[in-house]
Protein backbone atom coordinates (compact mmCIF):
# COMPACT_ATOMS: atom_id res chain seq x y z
CA UNK A 1 0.00 0.00 0.00
CA UNK A 2 1.74 3.31 -1.15
CA UNK A 3 0.61 6.54 0.99
CA UNK A 4 1.67 9.91 -0.70
CA UNK A 5 2.86 13.24 1.29
CA UNK A 6 1.38 12.44 4.57
CA UNK A 7 2.22 14.26 7.93
CA UNK A 8 5.52 12.03 9.74
CA UNK A 9 6.30 13.00 13.12
CA UNK A 10 9.71 14.35 13.59
CA UNK A 11 12.67 13.56 12.89
CA UNK A 12 11.06 11.70 9.80
CA UNK A 13 10.96 15.19 7.75
CA UNK A 14 14.37 16.18 8.95
CA UNK A 15 16.21 12.52 8.10
CA UNK A 16 14.47 12.75 4.63
CA UNK A 17 15.95 16.18 4.25
CA UNK A 18 19.46 15.56 5.03
CA UNK A 19 18.98 12.14 2.98
CA UNK A 20 18.05 14.33 -0.10
CA UNK A 21 20.50 16.54 1.08
CA UNK A 22 23.31 13.78 0.09
CA UNK A 23 21.50 12.43 -2.85
CA UNK A 24 20.43 9.15 -1.04
CA UNK A 25 18.38 6.94 -3.55
CA UNK A 26 15.00 5.44 -3.49
CA UNK A 27 14.21 6.80 -0.31
CA UNK A 28 10.74 5.38 1.40
CA UNK A 29 9.26 4.81 4.92
CA UNK A 30 7.61 2.00 6.08
CA UNK A 31 5.02 2.52 8.54
CA UNK A 32 5.07 -0.50 11.10
CA UNK A 33 2.72 1.07 13.67
CA UNK A 34 -0.07 -1.75 12.83
CA UNK A 35 2.63 -4.19 12.16
CA UNK A 36 3.48 -5.15 15.79
CA UNK A 37 6.71 -4.70 14.93
CA UNK A 38 9.56 -3.24 17.64
CA UNK A 39 9.53 0.53 16.17
CA UNK A 40 7.06 2.48 14.66
CA UNK A 41 8.90 3.62 11.34
CA UNK A 42 11.67 2.73 8.67
CA UNK A 43 13.03 4.95 6.90
CA UNK A 44 15.44 3.15 3.91
CA UNK A 45 17.30 4.77 1.99
CA UNK A 46 20.25 3.99 -0.86
CA UNK A 47 23.85 5.42 -1.31
CA UNK A 48 25.47 4.61 -4.57
CA UNK A 49 29.01 3.86 -2.45
CA UNK A 50 30.18 3.17 1.00
CA UNK A 51 31.89 6.55 0.94
CA UNK A 52 27.71 8.31 0.20
CA UNK A 53 26.45 5.86 2.40
CA UNK A 54 28.47 7.38 5.25
CA UNK A 55 27.65 10.99 3.71
CA UNK A 56 24.21 9.93 4.15
CA UNK A 57 24.48 8.97 7.83
CA UNK A 58 26.85 11.91 9.24
CA UNK A 59 24.54 14.41 7.16
CA UNK A 60 21.12 12.72 9.54
CA UNK A 61 22.94 12.56 12.21
CA UNK A 62 24.45 15.98 12.12
CA UNK A 63 20.19 17.06 11.80
CA UNK A 64 19.46 15.22 14.69
CA UNK A 65 22.05 16.56 17.00
CA UNK A 66 20.75 20.02 15.46
CA UNK A 67 17.08 19.12 16.89
CA UNK A 68 19.19 17.59 20.14
CA UNK A 69 18.53 14.16 19.22
CA UNK A 70 20.90 11.69 18.81
CA UNK A 71 20.39 7.30 18.01
CA UNK A 72 20.98 5.36 20.72
CA UNK A 73 22.89 3.26 18.18
CA UNK A 74 24.60 3.63 15.00
CA UNK A 75 25.83 -0.60 12.91
CA UNK A 76 27.48 -0.75 10.48
CA UNK A 77 29.04 2.65 9.60
CA UNK A 78 32.84 1.18 9.15
CA UNK A 79 31.67 -1.01 6.13
CA UNK A 80 28.99 1.25 5.14
CA UNK A 81 27.02 -1.56 2.95
CA UNK A 82 24.27 -0.83 5.50
CA UNK A 83 24.17 1.17 8.19
CA UNK A 84 21.16 1.21 10.89
CA UNK A 85 20.56 4.24 12.99
CA UNK A 86 17.96 3.25 15.78
CA UNK A 87 16.37 6.66 17.20
CA UNK A 88 13.72 5.42 18.90
CA UNK A 89 10.63 5.17 17.08
CA UNK A 90 12.38 5.45 14.20
CA UNK A 91 14.60 3.13 12.80
CA UNK A 92 16.44 4.42 9.56
CA UNK A 93 18.95 1.62 7.12
CA UNK A 94 21.14 3.09 4.75
CA UNK A 95 21.78 0.45 2.21
CA UNK A 96 24.50 0.38 -1.03
CA UNK A 97 22.21 -0.32 -3.65
CA UNK A 98 23.05 -4.93 -3.86
CA UNK A 99 23.03 -4.86 -0.22
CA UNK A 100 19.48 -3.38 -0.26
CA UNK A 101 18.53 -5.43 -2.80
CA UNK A 102 19.83 -8.25 -1.42
CA UNK A 103 18.00 -8.04 2.07
CA UNK A 104 15.12 -6.36 0.37
CA UNK A 105 13.42 -4.67 3.88
CA UNK A 106 10.59 -4.01 1.77
CA UNK A 107 9.13 -7.25 1.16
CA UNK A 108 10.22 -8.75 4.52
CA UNK A 109 8.14 -6.01 6.19
CA UNK A 110 5.25 -6.26 3.54
CA UNK A 111 2.55 -5.74 5.78
CA UNK A 112 3.65 -2.37 6.32
CA UNK A 113 2.38 0.51 4.91
CA UNK A 114 4.85 2.24 2.00
CA UNK A 115 4.84 5.56 1.93
CA UNK A 116 7.03 7.19 -1.06
CA UNK A 117 9.12 9.61 -0.84
CA UNK A 118 8.81 11.84 -3.49
CA UNK A 119 11.71 13.68 -5.34
CA UNK A 120 12.66 16.80 -4.54
CA UNK A 121 13.71 18.99 -7.67
CA UNK A 122 13.94 17.63 -11.16
CA UNK A 123 16.84 15.43 -11.87
CA UNK A 124 17.62 14.58 -8.46
CA UNK A 125 18.92 11.22 -10.10
CA UNK A 126 16.21 8.74 -8.49
CA UNK A 127 14.61 5.58 -9.44
CA UNK A 128 11.00 5.98 -8.69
Amino acid sequence: MTVHVPDLPEPIPQIISAMEDKKALDVVVLDLRESGAFTDYFVVGTGQSTRQVQAIVDAIQKRLRAMDMRPTHVEGYAHAQWVLMDCFEVVVHVFTRDTRETYDLERLWGRAIRIEVPVVGAGAGRDT
